[in-house]
């Protein structure tokens, strides 16, 4: 198939992002600087080492004075200073220099932590991002944004650091796990709520294709995505305003993470899309969204198997309200100690709300959680399936989850 190039145009500097099947064995075709004589170093983690080995013999091939490698354990919590300080002694135990390449191999985790590292090692050297997952393809290695997590919440300590180029191979896709997998669709569906209708449209007729990683259909919602992220992000690259929608559904979900304890619980993308159902609640709670939405929004996540609510979270979060409250005040779009969250208008149609009431999110939490009667503020989830029905499949879609 054709490689498709989407390219991110900032002031005074670009990059590619490349999409395509087979993408890994024709690495340095795409990659934007020399490699002949430079010092390359590799990040990856145990899942993908494989990619990893791939890339390093083709960067070696090409004429590298030399190619390390590291491998970090797979998993959210490599996200820490830990891995910051191990990777940055790394780096300089391994002779970097300002004009070494760093290579990132694989999903959001080892994406955000080696950008950030590449952000700060020497105040900044060249990296390029391999992602290996959907999520990673779609989302986390388009932008600029790195990051890790503390104690007190996901994503507190970062920085605005762009790559070099993006490689996305979607070959890599079909390694991932049938979870891992939906868990990156979640942030595919984002791009068309915020958005793009005609892309949610598009998603309900063919979601299950995707899923079932139809080449086609994966190299489109890809594109697609990326698409939408560019432009978010020329418009506002430091998330001075616009960029916000991205966060759709996010601050729910990043508290939801961090009472997890980001133990394997709840994936990222799966939080991902109770928060996107939560900030469809807390809409129509307010007047703003049709229930209708909402109600198609669910339907349709059920149908491809993620989750809906926190209350199928297995085993089930020793959590309250008043902690998701106090995770999220820690949020980054804070501003004047006021929370703010992105809303929608309906499918296709975000914005960022300065001015919600705290009953409203409590509600809406409570809810999500399994208080009261277990309903949201449509109802849709006992209306439509029946609500012990549901609970019931979420929890044996969990169990074998977190089997795997």
């Amino acid at each position: 198939m054709d490689t498709n190039i989407v390219t991110i145009d900032l002031v005074g500097r670009e990059y590619d992002i490349y999409i395509g099947s087979g993408l890994l064995y024709r690495f340095a075709d795409f990659v934007p600087e020399e490699l002949e004589g430079r010092n390359v170093y590799i990040v990856t983690d145990t899942n993908v080492e494989t990619y990893a080995e791939r890339v390093r013999k083709i960067i070696k091939d090409s004429g590298a004075a030399r190619c390390e490698l590291i491998a970090l354990r797979a998993g959210e919590q490599a996200k820490s200073f830990t891995n910051v300080e191990k990777i940055s002694d790394w780096l300089v135990d391994k002779g970097i220099s300002r004009d070494s390449i760093i290579v990132a191999v694989g999903g959001g985790v080892v994406g955000d932590v080696t950008g950030f590292c590449a952000s700060t090692i020497l105040r900044g050297v060249s990296y390029i991002q391999v992602p290996t997952t959907l999520l990673a393809q779609v989302d986390s290695s388009v932008g600029g944004k790195t990051g890790i997590n503390t104690r007190k919440g996901k994503n507190l300590v970062g920085s605005f650091y762009q790559p070099a180029a993006v490689i996305a191979d979607i070959e890599t896709l079909q390694t991932l796990s049938k979870r891992e997998l939906l868990a990156g669709y979640a942030e595919v569906l984002k791009y068309g709520l915020i958005r793009d209708a005609a892309f949610f449209n598009w998603l309900e007729e063919n979601g299950e294709d995707l899923c079932d990683l139809n080449e086609v259909a994966v190299a489109h919602a890809v594109e697609v995505s990326a698409k939408a992220k560019a432009e978010v992000v020329q418009a506002d690259e430091k998330e001075q305003g616009q960029r916000a929608i991205l966060n759709f559904g996010h601050t729910f979900a990043h508290a939801l993470e961090a009472a997890a304890n980001y133990d394997g619980r709840l994936l990222h993308g799966e939080a991902v899309a109770i928060g996107m159902v939560m900030a469809f609640d807390l809409s129509v709670r307010m007047g703003l969204c049709e229930r209708e939405d909402m109600e198609r929004v669910e339907r349709h996540l059920n149908k491809i198997g993620l989750p809906t609510r926190a209350s199928y979270i297995q085993p089930a979060l020793t959590t309250s309200v008043d902690k998701l409250m106090e995770i999220m005040g820690r949020d980054k779009k804070v501003e004047k100690g006021k929370m703010r969250f992105i809303l929608t208008n309906g499918i296709g149609d975000s914005y960022m709300e300065d001015n919600v009431p705290e009953k409203h999110v409590r509600a809406v939490l409570e809810d999500s959680l399994g208080g009261k009667d277990g309903r949201s503020a449509s109802g849709s989830v006992a209306k439509s399936f029946g609500n012990s029905k549901v609970r019931g499949l979420w929890r044996s879609v969990f169990s074998s989850h977190s089997s795997q």
